[in-house]
């Protein structure tokens, strides 16, 4: 008991059966190969049975119950944009089901749901996958992220981070006065990791050889740097290894679905298969062969609250086998994001918008998808597509979120659309700068 961490106790606390989820994903861990892919087949059938039988909205998308799996439609974001208990499946509802949302680092906001045990699993995945690196949930990590800058939304975050062990470092401003005090923190804690951002943490990693560091030097208790939301390019992993002084790990994830990919200690970066049934697809949803670049589908083989069946991340990946006959992604596409430049010298990364848009979406919930582009050092374009046209009060309470998250000052141009165009890989991204870099 003593050694249990105190995010563990407090999500057996609310009723996630953490035991129950420790034991199963134990005996899942067992099945490889054949026998993996066997029960991946009669699972993924179970999952898509259970939502096809009982939730009204994802028959209605499916019709008539298909024969083969590679018939079972495709689910969009904008599938899931819909009330929650549209999306719940009975006879689970909102009280009994951990519910979040993402507002979608490629434009498309949306709240999802979970069932408890299917959430328990996320968790206990990630346990055994850090542990692989020589991490616990114990271990005190420096988190580059985001945070929402007021309101209720902060406290829940600081209170996370306090039951997860996490320092948060915000990534909101990444100029060199800010990273200089963050070297000094970690000269004072014993960090074990550092997670993030791909784009910040390399940003910082920079700085770090900049001024003659290498973090581990700083910071002796470092093992390895987890990086996550964004392709981390060899170039980028150079800068890492070189700045910060340890392993690099690359992290593939998405909110709605948990851990989908996560590189092994032998550099491998592995499918998550054991809580997700992974599929590249072409434009009209055919299976495309290993080796060759797809669309990624998800299929939740454990989320009994909301129908997350051959769903559409929004990424191209290529996949194949690793070493020993697993899932490996070979290559993730389309995840890049260009960096915030401001008139005051603060730097931020793309993701910022995520932020964002997250506050828009629970302060309104208007926004179907969304991109940015900076056209000028004082000038951002938003293009959005709303589900209603724009009030006076919208367009001031985006230009309040912009001067929180960035700073006072700047011109917002918004263009209302009917649709987004998406770019040629099919992927919205959602920020694009049109400045030189500095």
């Amino acid at each position: 008991m003593g050694r249990t961490s105190w995010l563990e106790r407090v999500m057996r606390w609310q009723g996630f059966p953490m035991e129950e989820a420790e034991a199963q994903y134990r005996r899942l861990l067992n099945l490889s190969g054949e026998s993996l892919h066997q029960w991946q087949q009669q699972q993924r059938w179970a999952v898509f049975r259970h939502h096809f039988e009982n939730n009204p909205y994802y028959r209605s998308i499916v019709g008539d119950k298909p024969a083969r799996w590679e018939d079972v439609p495709v689910l969009t974001k904008s599938h899931l944009q819909q009330p929650i208990d549209t999306l719940i499946t009975p006879p689970l509802d909102k009280s009994k089901v951990y519910i979040n949302n993402t507002s979608g680092s490629s434009g498309h906001p949306f709240f999802y749901a979970k069932d408890k045990m299917s959430h328990a699993l996320s968790w206990v995945e990630i346990k055994h996958l850090y542990a692989l690196h020589g991490l616990t949930l114990r271990s005190l990590q420096a988190r580059f992220y985001g945070i929402p800058l007021g309101g209720k939304g902060y406290w829940v975050e600081k209170l996370k981070d306090r039951i997860a062990r996490r320092v948060r470092f915000p990534v909101f401003d990444l100029s060199e006065p800010v990273m200089d005090r963050w070297i000094e923190r970690f000269r004072r804690l014993p960090f074990e990791y550092v997670y993030g951002y791909t784009s910040s943490v390399v940003r910082f990693a920079r700085h770090c050889r900049r001024r003659g560091i290498v973090l581990k030097e700083v910071c002796p208790t470092l093992k390895v740097t987890i990086v996550t939301s964004e392709v981390c390019t060899p170039e980028d992993r150079t800068i890492l290894e070189e700045g910060i002084g340890v392993r690099v790990v690359n992290e593939y994830g998405a909110s709605e679905c948990g851990l989908i990919g996560f590189e092994d200690p032998a550099g491998q970066f592995r499918a998550c298969e054991r809580l997700l049934y992974i599929e590249t697809v072409d434009d009209e949803g055919r299976p495309v062969p290993l080796g060759q670049s797809g669309r990624v589908l998800i299929t939740a083989l454990f989320n009994r609250a909301m129908p997350l069946i051959r769903y559409e991340i929004g990424d191209f990946a290529v996949l194949d086998r690793c070493d020993d006959g697993g899932l490996c992604i070979q290559q993730l596409q389309g995840r890049v994001n260009d960096m915030i430049r401001l008139p005051s010298g603060r730097v931020s990364p793309g993701l910022t918008f995520y932020y964002i848009s997250r506050s828009l979406l629970e302060d309104a919930g208007f926004i179907r998808e969304f991109i940015i582009r900076q056209t000028a050092i004082d000038t951002f374009e938003f293009v959005i597509d709303a589900a209603r046209p724009l009030t006076p009060e919208d367009r001031a309470m985006i230009q309040k979120m912009m001067d929180r998250y960035l700073e006072p000052g700047l011109k917002l141009v918004i263009h209302e659309v009917e649709k987004i165009e998406r770019s040629q890989s099919g992927k919205i991204k959602h920020f694009y700068s049109e400045i030189e870099a500095a």
